[in-house]
């Protein structure tokens, strides 16, 4: 941007730019900034002219544009063939309002054959009988117009739409994640008041409870009340986090009649994007969409100006949502709905009434107003104390304004449906803002969630489980040691297996830590079948899952359509075959089909026990393993072959946490540096190929700084390390890996090439200089003489003079006992003579006589 100024500056004399020279700056990516109403555009246009001309960026514009294209119309064939809307085919005049239908449209809205049929049949409007489904007419990529880069999805759906239809376009055209919660935010549907500290601790809490989550929220959708309060924390929340993994989806769902300004979204192919223009200020009693929601699905059934159209969808679509399973086929839990209660007036109160009835807990914000604190007041009294006189008190305090506008028939039934909300406890939770730290309306969200899953079905330890799962899929450690892990609750290894499980498919590694705390022992947990299982739910599309699959199938390329069909079928002889690729033929098979196994294993001559039906689990379990060939052998080293599993899918913390507890760590961070170089050439993703080059870095550096560590402490026994043949590790040796992954940095060390100088020389004494071993290859018999000294003569005078030194350390002073070393009769009291003053080791010296060594004449 300074070089764009400068070259600007430099073309022109004057010290501002004139109007032609501003019409010749092209515009190709402007800096816009939230706070400022324009953006403000400056380009250097001789270096864009030369991007344009350049063949590659021509290539890939066109390839792009034909990639964008396509999936337009795919998407616009989609949704001509499922979703509908609704329009009015009978005009039947109101008697109130001249011009108008029945549908609340005016004559104008509808098509001459309605009018027409209108006045030959004057028959009573029926939305049965007078209302059609018709392919949408709206659908696209919303742009709002003056609130900076802000788009969002939209369709219009008829409020008949499959559940099933809507979630599809959600997660497959959408491109939406499913959700591990969907949180259904109701309350106060026009604007009202909300204390600052309790706005912030809500904006905060629902930041917080949907980013750890990865929540959906679900909202209504339009510029006013409890929606615009949601869509002001997704806005703080855009504005604060940079990552997309954190940011918020929102999902509006409101009445396509009610929408002020809906023709601009009007358009039979879509648009991308189209401009909405939010008009508050002539919008009259229809509404606005809110700005900061992320996606809209907009439920028509034909009507014009009526409010709530979208209710009965709404409830059909989150319990549709909910029934969804959440992670793998294994370890997948439904995903939990919670309701969250911001004010709100009387059909809020009915609102929560009947989702408690279908099972879903609520959370009532205190201090909000309205139906949320007459909810408030009356959750922890008895349901005897809850009468038609407390109602009554609490609607003149909290519905000051509206009170007389209550009949007594409407106080009655309130009076019934807060005793009947109030006998749920277990799905009611009260979030008192003044009781509370400013960062807990998230805790009380999962609590709720937690203390509502017993009355869903799951009684004791079944309870437990589900709880733990949740936990799990919400990555909530706090969680789960503040309420699950409590005292009066005990866990046995086994029973938290399915979560451990569920942890490591996940990639939660705080968990993995944590159930190992609690006593999970990696050798019950990984069984033959459990580490399969962990290798059949990598996810599809990844390098590994390629390699794998292409081993399966005999060396064929597997396709997109083989992602099902060859599902569950990798053995762990599969995942043995891609490690030899990866490591090379050098290591040994780690896994072994079961034939081999037993081949290995010389088969005893003791009488086998053939047991018609298995007599426990533990036989069932083994009988069944051994027939459908799962069982090839046992888990001798868990840590490892976790380790392995975790480094090939690159994840780094759950990799750190075995490599930790693994058995030969220098052999193992080799491993790794070899199998994480070999895999990042053959990704095709840049990133993750950069990913994988700094994981194999970090394990090189780990490889060095162990072994640097160990060569410091004992010299040989680190050097013997290096030729240690390791059984763990496929028979090979630390050497051969660190050679095969190419780690410069580790053979680079000082104590490596020490090594390699001692077998290089073989049995000869390093310290041989070259002449003497070619005089003996010239003068053979010179060999025979001490000419040349060798490894193990070498190491026999040493530890001979060592052994010497000790004992005459250990001689008393002014001793003359004489000792025999080499062909010199010497004592300690000549051996303080010989040796200088001046060296370290003289007399005077703190270390004299002890570091003196004797050479033989």
């Amino acid at each position: 941007m300074d070089g764009a100024l400068t070259m600007s500056e430099k073309a022109t004399p004057a010290k501002r730019k004139s109007s032609a020279e501003e019409q010749n700056i092209n515009r190709v990516h402007p800096l816009q900034a939230e706070l400022y109403d324009q953006c403000k555009t400056i380009y250097n246009t001789d270096i864009l002219n030369i991007i344009k001309r350049s063949p590659s960026f021509i290539r890939t514009g066109q390839s792009s544009a034909k990639i964008l294209s396509a999936e337009q119309d795919q998407f616009r064939k989609w949704i001509r063939d499922n979703i509908r809307k609704k329009e009015c085919t009978h005009f039947s005049e109101r008697q109130t309002a001249g011009s108008v239908c029945e549908c609340g449209y005016p004559r104008e809205h509808h098509s001459e054959e309605a009018i027409n049929l209108g006045h030959l049949h004057s028959e009573r409007w029926n939305t049965l009988k007078h209302l059609q489904q018709v392919p949408t007419d709206a659908f696209g990529d919303i742009a709002f117009k003056g609130q900076g880069q802000k788009t969002a999805k939209y369709a219009r759906v008829s409020n008949d739409t499959a559940p099933a239809t809507l979630y599809h376009l959600m997660t497959e055209y959408w491109g939406l994640t499913p959700p591990h919660l969907l949180i259904s935010v109701t309350g106060g549907a026009k604007n009202f008041h909300l204390k600052p500290g309790l706005r912030v601790m809500f904006r905060r809490g629902l930041i917080k409870v949907a980013q750890s989550t990865g929540a959906w929220i679900i909202t209504g959708g339009t510029f006013a009340g409890v929606m615009k309060h949601v869509g002001e924390s997704v806005r703080h929340c855009k504005m604060t986090s940079r990552s997309k993994k954190q940011q918020i989806v929102s999902i509006g769902i409101a009445s396509w009649g009610i929408v002020h300004n809906r023709e601009s979204l009007i358009s039979e192919e879509g648009r991308f994007p189209v401009e909405y223009y939010m008009d508050e200020a002539n919008q009259g009693r229809l509404s606005c969409l809110d700005h900061n929601h992320t996606h809209f699905i907009l439920v028509d059934n034909g009507t014009h100006g009526q409010y709530g159209v979208e209710i009965p969808l709404r409830a059909q679509l989150e319990k549709y949502i909910s029934k969804q399973r959440m992670g793998t086929e294994d370890v997948g839990i439904e995903i939990p709905i919670v309701c969250v209660v911001l004010e709100g007036g009387p059909g809020t109160l009915n609102t929560i009434y009947n989702a408690m009835e279908n099972g879903t807990p609520c959370v009532i914000v205190e201090g909000s107003g309205r139906v949320a604190d007459v909810l408030a007041n009356a959750a922890d009294l008895p349901v005897a104390q809850i009468t038609i006189s407390f109602i009554q008190k609490q609607l003149r305090v909290f519905f000051a304004e509206t009170y007389t506008k209550f009949s007594e028939q409407e106080i009655i039934s309130w009076t019934k449906k807060i005793q009947d909300i109030v006998r749920m406890r277990e799905q009611l939770t009260v979030f008192r803002a003044e009781k509370s730290r400013n960062d807990e309306l998230d805790v009380a969200i999962l609590e709720a969630l937690l203390k509502a899953s017993s009355s869903c079905g799951h009684k004791g330890q079944e309870n437990l489980d589900h709880q733990l799962k949740l936990a799990v899929a919400w990555d909530r450690v706090d969680i789960a040691k503040s309420t699950i892990f409590t005292d009066d609750k005990h866990w046995k290894s086994y029973h938290l297996h399915q979560a451990m499980f569920a942890a490591l498919v996940s990639d939660k590694p705080g968990f993995v830590e944590l159930f190992q705390e609690k006593g999970v022992n990696l050798e019950e947990f990984l069984t033959p079948e459990i580490l399969m299982r962990l290798y059949n739910n990598i996810p599809p599309y990844t390098l590994l899952y390629k390699k794998l699959q292409k081993v399966v199938q005999g060396g064929k390329q597997p396709h997109v359509t083989d992602t099902t069909d060859s599902k569950r079928n990798i053995r762990l002889h599969h995942v043995s075959m891609v490690l030899q690729e990866l490591l090379g033929e050098f290591t040994e098979p780690l896994y072994r089909k079961l034939k081999d196994v037993q081949e290995r294993k010389k088969v005893n001559n003791t009488p086998i026990k053939i047991n018609i039906l298995p007599s426990s689990p533990q036989e069932m379990q083994q009988t069944y393993s051994q027939e459908s060939g799962i069982c090839e052998q046992e888990v001798e080293n868990p840590e490892r072959d976790l380790f392995i599993w975790a480094i090939l899918q690159k994840r780094k913390d759950l990799a750190s946490i075995f490599w930790v507890q693994a058995m030969d760590s220098i052999d193992a961070s080799l491993v790794a540096c070899k199998i994480l170089k070999k895999m990042s050439c053959e990704e095709n993703d840049t990133d993750l190929s950069e990913e994988m080059e700094e994981l194999a870095q970090e394990y090189e550096d780990r490889a060095v700084g162990l072994f640097t560590e160990c060569y410091r402490k004992h010299t040989k026994r680190a050097q013997k390390l290096l030729i240690r043949v390791s059984r763990t590790w496929g028979n090979t040796t630390c050497l051969r890996l660190a050679l095969e992954a190419e780690s410069q940095k580790f053979m680079a060390l000082g104590g490596v090439q020490a090594l390699l100088t001692k077998i290089w020389w073989g049995e000869l004494s390093v310290d041989t200089n070259t002449w003497q071993v070619l005089l003996c290859l010239l003068l053979w018999p010179a060999i025979y003489s001490n000419l040349i000294t060798f490894r193990q003569d070498e190491e026999w005078r040493k530890k001979k003079l060592s052994s010497d030194n000790e004992l005459i350390a250990n001689l008393p002073e002014n001793s003359n006992v004489k000792l025999r070393t080499g062909q010199r009769s010497i004592s300690r009291r000549h051996i303080c003579d010989d040796i200088p003053t001046s060296e370290p080791g003289g007399p005077n010296s703190s270390h004299a006589c002890p570091g003196y060594v004797s050479q033989p004449v």
